[in-house]
Protein backbone atom coordinates (compact mmCIF):
# COMPACT_ATOMS: atom_id res chain seq x y z
CA UNK A 1 0.00 0.00 0.00
CA UNK A 2 2.91 2.07 0.19
CA UNK A 3 3.22 3.22 -3.47
CA UNK A 4 -0.96 3.29 -3.83
CA UNK A 5 -0.81 5.98 -0.62
CA UNK A 6 2.22 8.18 -1.91
CA UNK A 7 0.51 8.19 -5.54
CA UNK A 8 -2.03 9.92 -3.30
CA UNK A 9 -0.29 11.81 -1.97
CA UNK A 10 -0.88 14.90 -4.27
CA UNK A 11 -4.27 14.87 -3.93
CA UNK A 12 -5.06 15.06 -0.17
CA UNK A 13 -4.90 18.12 0.09
CA UNK A 14 -7.65 18.62 -2.02
CA UNK A 15 -9.75 16.76 0.58
CA UNK A 16 -9.55 19.75 2.53
CA UNK A 17 -10.34 22.41 0.22
CA UNK A 18 -13.68 20.09 -0.95
CA UNK A 19 -14.13 20.39 2.94
CA UNK A 20 -14.21 23.85 3.07
CA UNK A 21 -16.57 24.12 0.17
CA UNK A 22 -19.62 22.72 1.31
CA UNK A 23 -19.18 25.34 4.61
CA UNK A 24 -21.15 28.28 4.59
CA UNK A 25 -19.69 31.36 3.58
CA UNK A 26 -18.16 33.63 6.67
CA UNK A 27 -16.82 36.16 4.26
CA UNK A 28 -18.42 39.39 4.02
CA UNK A 29 -19.73 40.37 0.28
CA UNK A 30 -17.84 43.92 0.17
CA UNK A 31 -18.05 46.37 -1.14
CA UNK A 32 -22.11 45.73 -1.32
CA UNK A 33 -22.69 44.90 2.39
CA UNK A 34 -20.48 47.46 4.86
CA UNK A 35 -20.23 46.86 7.99
CA UNK A 36 -21.53 49.37 10.80
CA UNK A 37 -18.37 51.13 12.04
CA UNK A 38 -18.33 52.45 15.87
CA UNK A 39 -19.45 55.72 16.78
CA UNK A 40 -15.59 56.75 17.20
CA UNK A 41 -14.32 55.51 14.15
CA UNK A 42 -10.99 57.24 12.83
CA UNK A 43 -11.04 57.77 9.17
CA UNK A 44 -10.33 60.79 6.55
CA UNK A 45 -9.46 63.83 8.36
CA UNK A 46 -11.33 67.46 7.54
CA UNK A 47 -10.87 71.32 8.51
CA UNK A 48 -13.82 72.76 9.44
CA UNK A 49 -15.41 76.41 8.99
CA UNK A 50 -17.83 78.29 11.60
CA UNK A 51 -21.44 78.47 10.64
CA UNK A 52 -20.49 81.82 9.33
CA UNK A 53 -18.07 80.20 6.67
CA UNK A 54 -14.83 81.49 8.57
CA UNK A 55 -12.21 79.09 8.88
CA UNK A 56 -11.55 77.23 12.52
CA UNK A 57 -7.90 76.51 11.86
CA UNK A 58 -5.80 79.12 12.96
CA UNK A 59 -2.31 78.01 11.51
CA UNK A 60 -0.94 77.28 15.26
CA UNK A 61 0.75 73.96 14.08
CA UNK A 62 -0.44 72.41 17.30
CA UNK A 63 -1.85 69.40 14.97
CA UNK A 64 1.84 69.02 13.38
CA UNK A 65 3.74 68.98 16.70
CA UNK A 66 2.15 66.50 18.04
CA UNK A 67 1.90 63.94 15.43
CA UNK A 68 3.50 61.09 16.48
CA UNK A 69 4.29 60.03 12.92
CA UNK A 70 5.03 63.52 11.33
CA UNK A 71 2.46 63.59 8.61
CA UNK A 72 1.24 66.65 8.74
CA UNK A 73 2.67 69.94 7.74
CA UNK A 74 1.27 73.57 8.41
CA UNK A 75 2.18 77.06 7.85
CA UNK A 76 0.28 80.06 9.29
CA UNK A 77 -0.16 83.43 7.49
CA UNK A 78 -1.25 86.15 8.94
CA UNK A 79 -5.02 86.99 7.91
CA UNK A 80 -5.53 90.16 5.51
CA UNK A 81 -7.02 92.90 7.79
CA UNK A 82 -9.82 93.65 5.08
CA UNK A 83 -10.81 90.07 4.15
CA UNK A 84 -10.01 87.89 7.57
CA UNK A 85 -9.77 83.87 6.87
CA UNK A 86 -10.32 83.00 10.11
CA UNK A 87 -11.57 84.52 13.60
CA UNK A 88 -7.97 85.41 14.57
CA UNK A 89 -4.93 87.07 13.82
CA UNK A 90 -3.72 83.97 11.52
CA UNK A 91 -4.80 81.27 9.42
CA UNK A 92 -3.85 78.07 8.20
CA UNK A 93 -2.07 79.03 4.65
CA UNK A 94 -0.83 75.52 4.22
CA UNK A 95 -2.34 72.41 5.21
CA UNK A 96 -1.01 68.98 4.40
CA UNK A 97 -1.42 65.75 5.60
CA UNK A 98 0.54 62.75 4.36
CA UNK A 99 -1.91 59.54 4.26
CA UNK A 100 0.61 56.91 3.87
CA UNK A 101 2.12 57.86 6.69
CA UNK A 102 -1.22 58.68 9.12
CA UNK A 103 -2.21 56.16 11.60
CA UNK A 104 -4.87 57.68 12.14
CA UNK A 105 -4.66 57.93 15.90
CA UNK A 106 -6.74 60.84 16.61
CA UNK A 107 -3.98 63.11 18.12
CA UNK A 108 -4.52 66.01 16.27
CA UNK A 109 -7.97 65.79 17.03
CA UNK A 110 -7.36 66.03 20.73
CA UNK A 111 -4.49 69.01 20.21
CA UNK A 112 -6.74 71.53 18.01
CA UNK A 113 -7.76 74.76 20.37
CA UNK A 114 -10.46 75.73 17.51
CA UNK A 115 -11.75 72.17 16.52
CA UNK A 116 -10.67 73.04 13.23
CA UNK A 117 -9.33 69.43 12.50
CA UNK A 118 -12.10 66.00 12.80
CA UNK A 119 -12.02 62.48 11.79
CA UNK A 120 -14.70 61.31 9.59
CA UNK A 121 -16.04 57.80 8.82
CA UNK A 122 -14.38 57.57 5.33
CA UNK A 123 -11.59 55.24 5.34
CA UNK A 124 -11.44 53.77 1.21
CA UNK A 125 -8.90 56.09 -0.49
CA UNK A 126 -6.72 53.43 -2.23
CA UNK A 127 -4.84 55.61 -5.00
CA UNK A 128 -2.34 54.28 -7.61
CA UNK A 129 -0.08 57.85 -7.32
CA UNK A 130 2.06 58.33 -3.72
CA UNK A 131 1.43 62.15 -4.63
CA UNK A 132 -2.30 61.82 -4.38
CA UNK A 133 -1.87 60.22 -1.23
CA UNK A 134 -1.55 64.02 0.45
CA UNK A 135 -4.04 65.78 1.09
CA UNK A 136 -3.72 69.55 0.74
CA UNK A 137 -6.06 72.51 2.11
CA UNK A 138 -8.29 72.15 -1.25
CA UNK A 139 -9.00 68.93 -0.82
CA UNK A 140 -9.07 68.84 3.40
CA UNK A 141 -11.08 71.85 3.71
CA UNK A 142 -14.90 71.93 4.16
CA UNK A 143 -17.10 74.16 1.84
CA UNK A 144 -18.38 77.44 2.89
CA UNK A 145 -22.05 75.48 3.43
CA UNK A 146 -20.14 72.65 4.77
CA UNK A 147 -19.56 70.34 2.13
CA UNK A 148 -16.34 67.78 2.39
CA UNK A 149 -14.00 67.88 -0.40
CA UNK A 150 -12.45 64.18 -1.82
CA UNK A 151 -10.08 63.64 -4.90
CA UNK A 152 -11.62 60.31 -5.86
CA UNK A 153 -15.14 60.61 -7.42
CA UNK A 154 -17.77 58.56 -5.23
CA UNK A 155 -18.39 54.84 -6.33
CA UNK A 156 -19.18 51.87 -4.92
CA UNK A 157 -15.88 52.17 -2.34
CA UNK A 158 -16.35 55.17 -1.82
CA UNK A 159 -19.34 56.82 0.42
CA UNK A 160 -19.14 60.73 0.17
CA UNK A 161 -21.61 61.12 2.83
CA UNK A 162 -19.38 59.18 5.45
CA UNK A 163 -17.47 62.21 5.43
CA UNK A 164 -20.05 64.25 7.05
CA UNK A 165 -20.34 61.85 10.24
CA UNK A 166 -17.75 63.29 12.54
CA UNK A 167 -16.16 60.81 15.03
CA UNK A 168 -17.44 60.19 18.39
CA UNK A 169 -14.60 62.10 19.97
CA UNK A 170 -15.68 65.31 18.71
CA UNK A 171 -18.84 65.22 20.66
CA UNK A 172 -17.35 63.82 23.93
CA UNK A 173 -18.79 65.82 27.10
CA UNK A 174 -15.62 65.96 28.59
CA UNK A 175 -11.75 65.73 29.01
CA UNK A 176 -11.87 62.38 30.96
CA UNK A 177 -15.11 61.53 30.20
CA UNK A 178 -16.47 63.54 33.75
CA UNK A 179 -20.15 62.16 33.65
CA UNK A 180 -21.17 65.73 35.34
CA UNK A 181 -20.96 67.51 32.04
CA UNK A 182 -23.06 64.63 30.40
CA UNK A 183 -25.45 66.08 28.21
CA UNK A 184 -23.99 69.25 27.75
CA UNK A 185 -22.41 70.06 23.93
CA UNK A 186 -19.16 70.56 24.35
CA UNK A 187 -17.87 72.17 20.93
CA UNK A 188 -18.64 75.11 18.88
CA UNK A 189 -20.96 74.48 15.81
CA UNK A 190 -19.70 74.13 12.36
CA UNK A 191 -21.10 74.71 8.80
CA UNK A 192 -23.34 72.59 7.22
CA UNK A 193 -24.10 70.67 10.52
CA UNK A 194 -24.69 73.49 12.89
CA UNK A 195 -24.11 72.21 16.71
CA UNK A 196 -23.30 68.31 16.93
CA UNK A 197 -25.30 66.80 19.66
CA UNK A 198 -23.14 65.84 22.79
CA UNK A 199 -21.93 61.33 22.83
CA UNK A 200 -24.28 59.92 25.11
CA UNK A 201 -22.21 58.46 28.18
CA UNK A 202 -22.84 55.91 30.61
CA UNK A 203 -23.21 57.22 33.23
CA UNK A 204 -26.97 56.61 33.18
CA UNK A 205 -26.23 53.08 33.42
CA UNK A 206 -23.94 52.99 35.93
CA UNK A 207 -26.63 55.29 38.04
CA UNK A 208 -28.92 52.38 37.30
CA UNK A 209 -26.52 49.65 38.74
CA UNK A 210 -25.76 51.40 42.05
CA UNK A 211 -29.69 51.94 43.04
CA UNK A 212 -30.45 48.28 42.01
CA UNK A 213 -27.07 46.97 44.39
CA UNK A 214 -27.95 46.95 48.15
CA UNK A 215 -25.02 48.54 50.11
CA UNK A 216 -23.02 45.55 52.19
CA UNK A 217 -20.50 47.15 53.46
CA UNK A 218 -18.77 46.13 56.75
CA UNK A 219 -19.92 48.19 59.30
CA UNK A 220 -16.71 50.33 60.53
CA UNK A 221 -15.54 51.86 64.16
CA UNK A 222 -16.72 55.01 63.31
CA UNK A 223 -20.44 53.28 62.24
CA UNK A 224 -20.50 51.89 65.55
CA UNK A 225 -19.53 55.05 67.21
CA UNK A 226 -22.05 57.30 65.54
CA UNK A 227 -24.55 55.24 66.40
CA UNK A 228 -24.27 55.13 70.04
Amino acid sequence: MGWFADMLGPFRGFAVTLRQMSKPRVTGKYPQEKRVKPQRFHGRHVLNRYPDGMEKCIGCELCAGVCPARCIYVRGADNPPDAPVSPGERYGFVYEINMLRCIFCGLCVEACPTEAITMTQLFEMSVDNREDAIYTRTELLVDPDGTPNHPQPPGPLIDLNELKLADGWMRATAPAGRAAYEGIPAWTPSAGVGLRPPETGQSGGARAAEEETPDVRPQTSDDEDGGR
